[in-house]
């Protein structure tokens, strides 16, 4: 059952064929107990990604982060083995560690009552317990947190339902191969907060049918009525813009202070990637770098946005190679399309607001939102097909 402030019938309306459906009701982005079923249904529910892998800890750490409210144990073994925990002991429910940076450790001992446990969550110790006739250790192991290191990012799955992170994402790692992310670092970093309902912020990313309008810096160096869908076979939707002829990328003036990713070929290099890899990733792939944002919705009306720009070591170890022609480019977007969103978020608060239709530049925004319909009536993970006129 989806949430109950959401209508089925404008629900169906949301999934009908392109060019038919219509746009979320206004509870979809106003209604708190709305964000709570998203909450347990979708960032609880299936993989969110929390982060760059590397990033996170490195071989021989645990880590406490924290993801839709609950706190999970990261463990990577000397080997490289990721392992997930709830953040909690077996014994009075302590927990392991403080949310914060990753720690260097050999196991993982409760600071409460000094219970230790391995890297592959086993009790090994408890004090007067193990000395205890009868005590059986394996009666008392970590609660286990599906984790997985896919591209470079590292995701995890609250519910341990999910299924393998491979055949939950389809065809996403053999478009994204040439761009090598699980080499790339991340070099800059801002963080924004969006007073929006997140799935506003992911609209937005996915159409440029606004860009004429709030975006000139933006239209300098790609035609907003450029590029194509593409048709996923996983739970992400996406597609491409062309550079314009004098652009090698996406900067104020087009050029590139980075170097170009080395399996990215001539034709490749010409279009940018912008996919929405649910539910909380938005990927942006450029020929010389990839720019993320990384979603946390707040309450109903405020979204935080993490965003990174990530180069490959060709770039990073180049002289002179600074980062601000990427990262001023698209603060400036950011900015542009953040003021766009929180006007949105107050537009569907108003008593005047109806579901409306979509563009035919809107063929990710109706996968988008197919997949959130069906979720909230119940029918699963579906990824509508694109519509015929818009796919390559």
């Amino acid at each position: 059952m989806g949430p109950s402030s959401l209508a089925a019938e404008d629900l169906k309306r949301v999934i009908a064929r392109f060019g038919e459906n219509r746009t979320l009701p206004a509870p979809a982005y106003t209604d708190d107990d709305v964000l709570k079923w998203e909450k347990e249904n979708l960032f609880g529910g299936t993989w969110v990604c929390v982060g760059r892998t590397d990033e996170l800890l490195t071989p021989g750490q645990i880590r406490a982060i924290e993801s839709n409210g609950e706190s999970v144990l990261l463990v990577r073994a000397a080997d490289g083995t990721l392992t997930a925990f709830s953040n909690v002991c077996r014994h009075r429910g302590h927990e392991l560690a403080p949310v914060g940076d990753a720690i260097d450790a050999r196991l993982i001992q409760c600071p409460y009552h000094a219970w230790s446990y391995g890297f592959d969550g086993a009790l090994r110790g408890a004090p007067t317990f193990t000395q205890t006739p009868g005590f059986d250790k394996s009666e008392f192991p970590l609660i286990t947190v599906g984790v997985a290191d896919f591209c470079g990012w590292l995701w995890i799955d609250l519910s341990g339902k999910a299924p393998d992170i491979e055949a939950h994402f389809g065809n996403l790692a053999d478009l994204i191969a040439p761009y090598e992310t699980g080499r790339l670092a991340t070099v800059a970093r801002h963080d924004y907060v969006v007073e929006a309902n997140w799935k506003i912020v992911v609209e937005n990313y996915n159409e440029c049918y606004h860009c004429s309008s709030i975006h000139p810096e933006l239209c300098e160096v790609t035609p907003p009525d450029s590029g194509y869908d593409h048709q996923s076979t996983g739970m992400w939707c996406g597609g491409t813009m062309d550079l314009k002829p004098h652009a090698v990328t996406m900067s104020l003036d087009g050029t590139s202070n980075g170097v170009r990713f080395r399996a990215v070929d001539d034709d490749l290099a010409r279009h940018v990637w912008y996919l929405t890899v649910m539910p909380n990733l938005l990927l942006s792939l450029h020929p010389d770098y990839v720019m993320t944002h990384v979603l946390t919705p707040l309450s109903t009306g405020s979204t935080r946005v993490e965003c990174n720009w990530l180069f490959a070591p060709e770039s990073t170890s180049a002289p002179g190679f600074d980062p601000a022609y990427a990262v001023d480019f698209w603060d400036i977007t950011n900015r542009e399309d953040w003021a766009a969103c929180e006007a949105v978020m107050r537009g569907v608060a108003n008593r005047g607001y109806r579901p409306g239709p979509l563009s035919s530049w809107e063929g990710t925004v109706y996968q988008f939102l197919g997949i959130m319909g069906n979720l909230y009536l119940g029918n699963g993970l579906v990824v509508p097909e694109v519509p015929a006129a818009e796919l390559r």
